[in-house]
């Protein structure tokens, strides 16, 4: 059977090499008893795949069941999965068969598997890898012959990262992976898809197919579909139910189509909230930048003392790229005057209509000594500073400091504080 074939079969609309590639995949695995995972974003029709996956095998003949794990409450989805024994827990009045049982010889689809609690994965992983499991409540192994194609729209590799997802079950459930496309990389598929779905709501609602106009259609295609192909068949039915003549343009669309969200700056962390950024830090780094801008200003003052005239060219990470020395008089500094028996030292009057003088003593005029803007020094500095303020109390200091106890003894012990 060819790719067309198993298009027309299993209603699969589309010509885009990406998802021919998914297809053919899946057409491989489904001859063997491989376990498969579907990747692709919710909307994209994973479910579909694990229908062609299970309607060309050799268990076809067998039940084939669907389960959303994200659905499944978390107290109750070992039960639903691999049932339970009477009186194994609250409101079990009857023994009960999970789907593992009652899909034996057949194929389990299971739909968001990122979703499964840490000890379901674990009894996942026993059926996968020996086809034993136990009923809730009950010591009685029990055997089965089930095949097993998961999907997810996340990346469980990092939930494994972050423990959430176990990476042994990971491995046991991508023997195969097949990546379904998402919509917005379809462009080429997304008037086929309209056009199927317009007729189908044509004919629901005896009503004539809508048909759009070329800038309608155009919007279609470099729209973004966040929600897939799920939002497609949404919009196409919107039209076919609200618009009267079946014709839409760009207009028409647009009151309908939702906007697209703009992009949002990426968040980059471990998770660990003692690692993110506080209100503290951020005015910690704004006070070092505001010393340094000073450093800066004492460097300018030291050249203009120097005798370079007129104007004088700021530091780079100043706001203002060059500032004159009348500012400093309009400015409303207090500038220091000449006093009686006071030495002074005179700023350049090319430009000046009075005299400007400065004490010595008013700034100092040797080079700035570069400032240390290592975060680790800082650290060091602020924890002994708080120890010292509290008397060498690590609970006080560790709550002034923002952090739990235990990060604070670790500070100390690695930075040798003691």
């Amino acid at each position: 059977m060819n790719i067309q074939d198993i298009k027309q079969r299993f209603e699969i609309i589309g010509n885009s090499p990406l998802l021919n590639i998914a297809l053919e995949t899946a057409v491989k695995v489904s001859i063997t008893d491989i376990t498969v995972l579907i990747n692709g974003e919710s909307g994209v029709g994973k479910e579909a795949f694990s229908k062609i996956i299970h309607g060309l095998s050799h268990r076809k003949h067998g039940n084939f069941i669907a389960v959303n794990c994200g659905a499944i409450p978390e107290g109750t989805i070992d039960s639903e999965l691999f049932g339970h024994e009477k009186g194994s827990f609250t409101g079990a009045h009857d023994t009960r068969k999970g789907y593992f049982e009652t899909v034996n010889g057949g194929t389990i689809f299971l739909d968001e598997v990122g979703e499964l609690p840490l000890e379901t994965q674990a009894r996942l992983l026993r059926v996968l890898e020996s086809g034993e499991f136990l009923k809730v409540g009950s010591s009685k192994v029990q055997k089965t012959d089930v095949r097993v194609v998961a999907a997810t729209n996340k990346d469980l590799l990092e939930l494994a990262a972050h423990g959430k997802f176990r990476e042994d079950l990971y491995y046991r459930l991508s023997t195969v992976p097949i990546k379904v496309p998402p919509l917005r990389e379809r462009k080429e598929d997304i008037g086929l898809l309209f056009r199927k779905f317009s007729a189908d709501f044509a004919e629901k609602y005896h009503s004539k197919p809508v048909i759009l106009e070329p800038d309608a259609l155009q919007i279609l295609v470099n729209y973004r579909w966040p929600g897939n192909i799920r939002q497609l068949k949404n919009i196409a039915e919107q039209l076919s139910v609200l618009d009267e003549d079946k014709v839409v343009n760009s207009t028409e669309l647009m009151r309908i189509l939702p906007p697209e969200k703009p992009g949002l700056p990426m968040v980059i962390g471990t998770g660990n909230q003692e690692m993110q950024f506080s209100e503290r830090d951020i005015m910690y780094k704004f006070l070092l930048d505001l010393r340094k801008d000073l450093s800066d200003l004492k460097s300018v003052v030291y050249d203009m003392m120097q005798g370079n005239p007129g104007q004088v060219q700021m530091p780079q990470n100043f706001n203002s790229q060059v500032i004159n020395t009348m500012d400093f008089q309009n400015s409303g500094m207090n500038i220091p005057v000449v006093q009686q028996n006071q030495p002074v030292v005179q700023m350049p009057t090319s430009n000046l209509s009075h005299p400007v003088v400065i004490e010595n003593d008013f700034i100092d005029v040797s080079e700035p000594e570069p400032e240390s803007l290592s975060l680790e020094q800082k650290e060091i500095e602020l924890i002994r500073k708080s120890l010292q303020k509290h008397q060498g109390k690590r609970k006080r200091a560790a709550q002034e400091l923002g952090i739990s106890e235990r990060t604070l003894y670790r500070k100390i012990k690695q930075y040798d504080l003691e």
